[in-house]
């Protein structure tokens, strides 16, 4: 299988004419699982680990590969196996806030070209949620996409009902209602997997985003849970992995995530609510925080309902909590390089 077929185009071959070291090979990460890789490079997967230099000069959890990343890699033992000693530079990227009280980021995937956000009908269905994803998305340079699963829960007429709701919120891009159950909406569906590119699956557990791999691929490649008597999923994907069907595309599948923190996610927030950008460029205050300034033109669009109440409040929760976040981790690279610098300082001290 050639690079090219894995995504590897043309950007990405720029970046590693000026980052990869003479006699490393390339490869994709397929898979991360609590610390160990596997990577695919034009002959075989493999296992990997990280070169400890690469392990010493990474500054964060964000520096780490991460499923979809392109990384180079010194083969072993006959091409079995290998050592990651590059990461190139992303096209694309995933990432949220550490989970718990750690200021800091973690990847999710990388180089993805759209990403389906999975939310099944009647009970997951929450445009909060879809508001997170999306910013997350956005401020990663990938195109959103909400994808609604188990609409053969659903009358026809409530799956009106509810696709004339969700557009009332206002949901930017496209919605496409589908059926794992019945396959109605499904070759649709396929439609959108384009050859080469890497598409991403995002949603919570059990809406049914392996039963969306397991149907495309034609097979149970991947085990679920049976669902429960309200008709809700119980799996959990165990790892991130990028799986390539047989028409080329390729899906990364991600765990269910129960804590989607946001940090310095300002660009995903106005690539996410332009509605909302463009009308604060005719708020009479430039640094208007929307709130009960006069003159501010996204109250005003509120108040007549060209802006819904429901997403004028997420937007605005979503900033507060980015910016907070943000001022925490600067703070806390702050601390960390005065700490090095400190580290430095005193280890000469010992030299003399």
């Amino acid at each position: 299988m050639k690079l090219k077929e894995l995504g590897f185009d043309s950007w990405f071959e720029a970046q590693a004419a000026d980052c990869l070291q003479q006699g490393h090979a390339i490869a994709r990460v397929m898979a991360v699982d609590r610390g160990r890789f596997l990577v695919k490079d034009e002959r075989r997967e493999m296992g990997a680990e990280l070169s400890g230099r690469f392990f010493f000069d990474v500054e964060g959890p964000g520096d780490l590969p991460c499923v979809g990343d392109w990384v180079g890699v010194e083969l072993q033992n006959l091409g079995t196996s290998a050592i990651i000693h590059d990461l190139l530079p992303r096209k694309t990227f995933l990432r949220r806030k550490s989970a718990g009280k750690s200021v800091d980021f973690q990847m999710i995937a990388a180089n993805i070209d759209t990403a389906f956000i999975v939310q099944a009908c009647p009970f997951d269905i929450n445009l909060r949620r879809f508001d997170r994803y999306m910013v997350m998305a956005k401020d990663g340079g990938i195109e959103p996409m909400l994808l609604l699963t188990k609409i053969d829960l659903l009358s026809p007429a409530e799956l009106e009902q509810m696709l004339t709701e969700i557009r009332k919120g206002r949901v930017p891009g496209r919605v496409l209602p589908i059926s794992n159950t019945t396959g109605e909406g499904f070759e649709e569906f396929r439609t959108l997997l384009v050859p080469g590119r890497t598409y991403g699956l995002l949603g919570s557990s059990g809406v049914g985003k392996t039963t969306i791999i397991n149907r495309l691929l034609g097979h149970e490649a991947f085990e679920t849970h049976e669902v429960s008597g309200t008709g809700e999923g119980t799996h959990t994907t165990a790892r991130r992995q990028l799986v390539i069907l047989d028409q080329g595309a390729m899906l990364i599948d991600t765990p269910g995530m129960r804590e989607l923190g946001l940090l310095g996610a300002g660009d995903g927030l106005d690539r996410g609510f332009e509605d909302i950008g463009l009308l604060a460029a005719d708020c009479r205050f430039a640094d208007c925080r929307h709130g009960g300034e006069p003159g501010c033109a996204v109250r005003a669009a509120v108040e007549t309902g060209a802006v819904s109440e429901e997403r004028y409040r997420s937007y605005l929760k979503l900033r507060k909590e980015s910016e907070y976040h943000e001022m925490s981790y600067m703070d806390k690279r702050k601390k960390d390089r005065a700490f090095g610098r400190y580290v430095k300082s005193a280890m000469k001290h010992l030299k003399k």
